[in-house]
C-alpha cells in the first residue's frame, strides 16, 4: 500500500484479503474536499474494513508520507495506493476509550493536534524576526521563515485553534452531552453518551478528512440535525458509512456502493439515497436480462458449433440426374459448413470469455417462520403498566399492550426509551408501581448492541445451541435470509457488527416471542434489511413494541406512538 498526501481523499487499485476470504479487490474512488460521500453495501460487504485501512493509512508515518508496500492492517494484507489529507479522523462504532479515562482528558487529548499547530505557529511567527534580521542569506533565510509561517496559518484557519474552547462547548451541547459533567469517568456513561462523546472529540480534533462509521447511531433528531449541520459546512472529504436513511438523504453528495455491480466492481452514484434505491432496482434488472439473453445466446451457439455437420444438408436424397453435380455442391457445402463453425466458435470463444457473471442471489430477509401463532385478542391485555417508575430514567402513568399490539416508541436521548424495554422485558425492576405480566408470556428483546460471549463459535452452533437441534433443523439458519452460506461456520467475532446483530434478530424469529422488542433496530443493519424488516414486523404473529430515532422508520409507522420525556411523566399509552 503507498501512501501520499493532498487535499483530496483518494483510493486507486485498493485490495483487501483476510487468509480465509478476499474483502474487495482494485477499489477505486475519490472523495474531493466538501464532498460527503456515503458508504453502503450489505452487512460484512467491506463497509467498516474500508474506513479502518483509510485509517491505518491516516496512522503511518504522516511526517514523510513513506509508502506502505504489502501492509498488513488488523490481520489483513492491504495493497494500492491511498492518497489523503495529512490529518484525517476515524470514528468508530466501537468506542476506544478507556474506561477509568476522565471525559474532560479525553477532549483535551483530542485537542493535542490542534494544540501543536498552535505551538507551530508560535513558533514560525518567532521565526519572522530572526530570519528578517540574518545575515548574509538573509533573504533566503526571510523567505523560507515567511514560508513556514504562511503554512502554519494556513493550518491552524483550517484547524480552528482560536476557538477551540468555545468549539468544544458548542459540540457537546449540540450533541446532547453537554449537562453530564466533564470530570466523569467513561465507564460512568452509557453506551449512547459513549459513543456522542466520541463523535464530539472527533470533531473538535478539526482533523481535514472525516472517515465515520454509523455516526448517527445513539443521536436524537436534535443531535442528528446538528451532525448534519456540521458535516454539510465541512471543508474536507467526508467518507462514512451509514444505515440512517433520512441522513444519507440529507447529507451524502454522493453514493459508493460496496456491492459489486455486473462488472464485479463497486459502484459511485452521483444522488440521494432515495434516487439511487430506483437506480439500483432497474439496474439489477438489466444485470438479470443481459444474463439470461447471454446464456440463451451460449446454449444456441454451442448446438451450432456441436451439430452444424449433421444438420446442414439438401434436404433431400441425391438423384441421378443430380450425381454429376455433387463433387462441385459438395465443395461449397462444406466450405459453407466451415464458415459457419469457425464464426460460431469465435462468437462462443468471445462470448464465453466475455460473458456477464450471474447475478449473485441477494441475502432477502424471509421474514418471520410460519407456524407461530398470536394469543388471541379475547385473551385479554399481555402487559399492563400503572404508575411505573425507574428512579431518575423512568415515569409512566399507564401502558397496556394486546396480543397484537403495535408501539413506536420515541423521544430524545435520556427519555427512558432502553429503560422502558428493559422493564417490560422484565430484566430491569421497576422503584414503584404496578406491572402485570400475563402468566406464560414469553418476551425478547433486541438489543442495540450485540456481544457474544463465545467469540470463536460459529453462528451455525450458536443458533443450534439456542434453540436445540430440532427446532434448528425445522428452522434453519440459512433459511432466515439473514446470514450468507460462507458465513455460517466462521467465528462470530470475525463477523462484522451488522452480521452479529442479524444472528441476534435471527435468534428471536427463530422462535417468535409473544411480545418482541426491539430497540434501535436498524441501528447496524443495511439499508435493504431494515426496510425488509419493517415491513416483515407488520404480519408479525404477536405484539411489537419498537424504540427508534430512525426518521425513515418514523414516517412510514402506522401503529400506535408512545412519545417519551425526560424527567417527566408520561400520562397514558395503549399499544
Amino acid at each position: 500500500m503507498h501512501l501520499s498526501f493532498s487535499d483530496h481523499l483518494r483510493v486507486d487499485g485498493l485490495s483487501v484479503a483476510y487468509s480465509d476470504r478476499r474483502v474487495f479487490a482494485d477499489l477505486g474512488f475519490a472523495v474531493p474536499p466538501g464532498e460527503r460521500i456515503g458508504l453502503i453495501g450489505e452487512n460484512g460487504v467491506g463497509k467498516s474494513t474500508l474506513l479502518r485501512v483509510l485509517a491505518a493509512a491516516a496512522r503511518a508515518d504522516a511526517t514523510t508520507g513513506e509508502p506502505l508496500n504489502g501492509a498488513s492492517v488488523d490481520g489483513a494484507i492491504v495493497g494500492g495506493r491511498i492518497t489523503r489529507p495529512r490529518r484525517t479522523g476515524l470514528l468508530l462504532q466501537e468506542v476506544p476509550f478507556a474506561p477509568d479515562e476522565r471525559i474532560d482528558r479525553v477532549l483535551e487529548h483530542a485537542l493535542a493536534g490542534v494544540r501543536a499547530i498552535e505551538r507551530e505557529l508560535d513558533e514560525a511567527a518567532a521565526g519572522l524576526s530572526l530570519g528578517a534580521s540574518g545575515a548574509g542569506d538573509a533573504r533566503i533565510a526571510a523567505d523560507a521563515a515567511s514560508a513556514r509561517y504562511a503554512a502554519a496559518l494556513d493550518a491552524a484557519e483550517r484547524a480552528e485553534v482560536w476557538t477551540a474552547e468555545a468549539r468544544r462547548d458548542e459540540l457537546l451541547d449540540g450533541l446532547g452531552v453537554a449537562g453530564l459533567g466533564l470530570d466523569r469517568r467513561i465507564d460512568e456513561l452509557s453506551g449512547g453518551q459513549r459513543s456522542r462523546f466520541a463523535l464530539a472529540a472527533l470533531l473538535l480534533s478539526a482533523p481535514e478528512a472525516l472517515l465515520l462509521d454509523e455516526p448517527t447511531n445513539h443521536l436524537d433528531d436534535a443531535a442528528a440535525e446538528f451532525l448534519e449541520g456540521r458535516l454539510r459546512a465541512w471543508r474536507g472529504p467526508v467518507l462514512f458509512a451509514s444505515h440512517d436513511r433520512a441522513f444519507l438523504d440529507r447529507v451524502a453528495t454522493g453514493l459508493l456502493d460496496l456491492d459489486p455491480g455486473q462488472h464485479g466492481a463497486s459502484t459511485v452514484f452521483g444522488g440521494g439515497f432515495s434516487e439511487f434505491l430506483g437506480v439500483k432496482a432497474d439496474e439489477r434488472s438489466r444485470w438479470q436480462r443481459r444474463y439470461e439473453d447471454e446464456q440463451q445466446e451460449l446454449r444456441r451457439l454451442r448446438e451450432t458449433v456441436s451439430g452444424s455437420a449433421r444438420n446442414v444438408s439438401h434436404g433431400r436424397a441425391a438423384t441421378d440426374n443430380d450425381k454429376f453435380l455433387k463433387y462441385f455442391k459438395g465443395e461449397n457445402v462444406e466450405r459453407s459448413i466451415a464458415r459457419r463453425v469457425r464464426n460460431a466458435e469465435l462468437r462462443l470463444a468471445t462470448l464465453e470469455r466475455e460473458q456477464v457473471r450471474k447475478p449473485p442471489a441477494p441475502l432477502e430477509f424471509a421474514g418471520i417462520p410460519s407456524g407461530s401463532h398470536a394469543l388471541e385478542e379475547s385473551s385479554g391485555l399481555l402487559v399492563q403498566f400503572d404508575d411505573v417508575e425507574v428512579a431518575g430514567r423512568l415515569r409512566l402513568g399507564r401502558l397496556r399492550l394486546g396480543p397484537l399490539a403495535r408501539l413506536l416508541v420515541t423521544g430524545a436521548n435520556g427519555a427512558g426509551k432502553s429503560t422502558l424495554l428493559g422493564v417490560l422485558a422484565g430484566r430491569l425492576a421497576a422503584d414503584g408501581g404496578s406491572v402485570l405480566r400475563r402468566k406464560g408470556l414469553r418476551v425478547q428483546l433486541l438489543e442495540q448492541d450485540v456481544r457474544f460471549a463465545d467469540a470463536l463459535a460459529s453462528p451455525r452452533a450458536l443458533y443450534e445451541r439456542a434453540l436445540g437441534e430440532r427446532r434448528a433443523e425445522q428452522v434453519p439458519l440459512a433459511g432466515l435470509g439473514l446470514i450468507a452460506p460462507r458465513d455460517l461456520d466462521r467465528p462470530v467475532g470475525a463477523l462484522s457488527v451488522g452480521q452479529q446483530r442479524r444472528l441476534a434478530l435471527a435468534l428471536v424469529i427463530a422462535r417468535p416471542p409473544h411480545v418482541f422488542l426491539l430497540d434501535e433496530p436498524t441501528n447496524h443493519l443495511s439499508l435493504a434489511l431494515a426496510t425488509e424488516l419493517e415491513e416483515a414486523l407488520g404480519g408479525y404473529p404477536g405484539a411489537v413494541v419498537i424504540a427508534s430515532h430512525d426518521r425513515w422508520l418514523r414516517r412510514r409507522w402506522a401503529g400506535e406512538r408512545l412519545e417519551l420525556h425526560a424527567g417527566a411523566e408520561v400520562p397514558a399509552a395503549v399499544g
